[in-house]
């Protein structure tokens, strides 16, 4: 969805998309070097790329890798996806092959508020009607096999209230005694539902299951999507055996003798597998001005990592020059993912980080007023204030400073608003460089397409070229707590970090049974740097309290919850839902 005002009535995103020139699949495969072979084909606009192409371009050499996040946004989002789609866009401009890997959106954002998430203007993924809606079900499967393993806790625990040991040892099965009040695994589906975060499932009579606590969240938070996102392989075979892998060590509760309960334990994990096999392949589709662009899972940001799946990266950085792909929410939480997660378990190394600023959020951060998502902007954010600017970038160099600590060139981008000036701009050059950075551009992507985003491409390129430092932030030996404050202090800016009861519980608990040495992926608000969305700019010395500590085993990553986070989103009183139709041609119009 753009965000991006005008001051002249422009086509709609949809229109744009709709207008362009579509070319089949088989063209943009052929231009990458690809055979028909190698695509499973949905229609002539879409296809997945069958994995066994990892083997077949074993000996080519790796393209470039950058990572596009952003500074911490306004409630309207700063444009990420938008100026990732631009820079491949503005690469090709300049004679650069150059491929997009980004996340699949929910259909709960599509139909909510978010609405679509294929770009913008004039740099968008095309057909953006397919991208937005279903594409090729990997979503739906991911759903299946989550409520599959949901159905397999509950007549588990049915069952065994109801056969004795011998019993369920006739049938090869042993108990697992599931305590019901430790089950962390909720039923999916992919639309906001808020009635549904809460309910009781069970009701009924005798034949009906036994009552308990339950809910539901939304598809995307799935571990099983998270797993999506992080399976790596040489080709289709190993990435199916590391999904295989991955699906059996899940853990959804644990036993009333505190033993974890895996997917093994439950003898789903195969079934699951099985339900997931195609949704490995990635997606493939194409910018507006037919550069290849590989759409492949979309977990949340918050407490997963955020970022699109390591399988479509390898691929694509077997196939183009430049590879550029995208992490959820600002720099302190998706790209801090990216490095210290997806990396560790791709083995990739990023050659830069493009940090994507607009002038309205630094304003925000400097001290102006409340952005509120179907409110009109207010006049400061429509006219020049160096001085309301200047307050606020110390957001800009915080983040900056973040990306250089895991020694990668940062290149921030400036997403042109119809109401920014040139001395807005140069202001944050100044302040970026001086912060670190190799250089601050304004960007026009949404109006101009790739011929807008040329200067955001040749500082990239550049910056690629600089020797790569790269580190982690911590190791994974080292305990879970010091691990969480390093996140806190170092990138959060945090003074103290308290634990509560809860999180030192569960901290024990997944330290005794031999998960101590997962990475971090900490839960919170993606709208400050802090825990806490009011604290704006770039608060430091504050107490940061992690309330609860869940571990997603199967993805990999322990998450630490920072505040309260919200799986099921819910519905506004006027969602986007209520804009989608179909005219009498029988085009989909609405949306956005």
């Amino acid at each position: 969805m753009s965000s991006h005002k005008r001051l002249l009535p422009v086509p709609s995103d949809l229109d744009i998309a709709q207008a362009a020139t579509v070319k089949p699949i088989k063209e943009i495969a052929s231009d990458l070097g690809l055979d028909e072979e190698d695509l499973i084909l949905f229609g002539p606009n879409k296809a997945k790329v069958h994995l066994d192409v990892l083997s077949k371009l074993a000996d080519r050499p790796r393209g470039k890798y950058i990572d596009v996040t952003a500074i911490t946004p306004t409630p309207l989002g700063e444009g990420k996806t938008t100026t990732g789609i631009g820079l491949v866009q503005g690469l090709g401009v300049i004679g650069k092959n150059s491929i997009a890997c980004i996340r699949q959106p929910s259909m709960g954002p599509t139909f909510g508020i978010k609405g679509g998430a294929a770009g913008g203007g004039y740099s968008q993924v095309i057909p953006m009607e397919d991208f937005n809606l279903h594409l090729t079900g990997d979503i739906h499967a991911i759903t299946a096999a989550h409520n599959l393993v949901s159905a397999a806790i509950d007549a588990r625990i049915f069952h065994e209230s109801r056969l004795s040991d011998d019993q369920l040892s006739d049938m090869g099965l042993e108990r697992l005694d599931i305590d019901p009040y430790s089950i962390t695994w909720n039923r999916v589906m992919d639309v906001n539902d808020r009635s549904l975060r809460n309910i009781i499932s069970g009701l009924g009579g005798k034949w009906d299951g036994r009552p308990r606590e339950a809910g539901f969240d939304i598809t995307v938070a799935s571990e099983i999507m998270a797993i999506l996102a992080l399976v790596s392989g040489h080709d289709f075979k190993s990435a199916l055996n590391d999904l295989r892998k991955r699906v059996g060590r899940i853990v959804i509760g644990s036993s009333n003798a505190r033993k974890p309960i895996t997917l093994e334990d439950l003898q789903v994990a195969g079934a699951v597998t099985v339900l997931m096999k195609d949704a490995l392949h990635p997606n493939l589709m194409q910018t507006l001005e037919g550069q290849p662009a590989f759409v492949h899972a979309g977990p949340f940001a918050n407490i997963a990592h955020g970022n699109s799946s390591i399988l479509a990266d390898q691929v694509a950085l077997r196939l183009g020059d430049y590879v550029v792909t995208e992490s959820g929410f600002g720099a302190d939480i998706g790209m801090e993912k990216f490095m210290n997660i997806k990396c560790r378990y791709s083995e990739l190394v990023p050659d830069a980080v493009v940090l994507v600023a607009t002038i309205r959020a630094l304003k925000m951060h400097g001290g102006g007023p409340r952005v509120i998502p179907g409110r009109p902007l207010n006049q400061a954010y429509k006219e020049e204030n160096l001085e309301l600017l200047a307050a606020g970038l110390d957001n800009l160099r915080v983040h900056i400073r973040n990306a250089r600590r895991f020694g990668v060139p940062v290149v921030v981008a400036v997403n042109k608003f119809t109401e920014d000036t040139l001395a807005e701009v140069d202001l944050i050059r100044e302040a970026a460089i001086e912060a670190g950075a190799e250089t601050a551009v304004m960007t026009d992507h949404w109006t101009n397409g790739g011929d807008g985003a040329v200067e955001m491409a040749e500082a990239v390129v550049a910056a690629c070229e600089k020797p790569s430092e790269f580190k982690f932030l911590y190791p994974l030996d080292m305990p879970i707590k010091e691990k969480i404050q390093i996140i806190a202090k170092e990138i959060y800016q945090a003074g103290e970090v308290v634990f509560e009861p809860l999180a030192e519980r569960q901290i024990k608990f997944y330290e005794a049974n031999g998960f101590g040495d997962l990475p971090i992926c900490m839960a919170k608000t993606h709208l400050s740097i802090s825990h806490d969305p009011n604290l704006k700019n770039a608060p430091s010395g504050y107490t940061l309290s992690v309330r609860e500590a869940r571990a997603s085993v199967g993805a990999g990553f322990i998450y630490p919850l920072l505040g309260a986070m919200r799986t099921m989103p819910g519905l506004g009183s006027k969602p986007a839902y209520m804009n989608v139709d179909i005219d009498e041609d029988g085009r989909i119009i609405g949306l956005f």
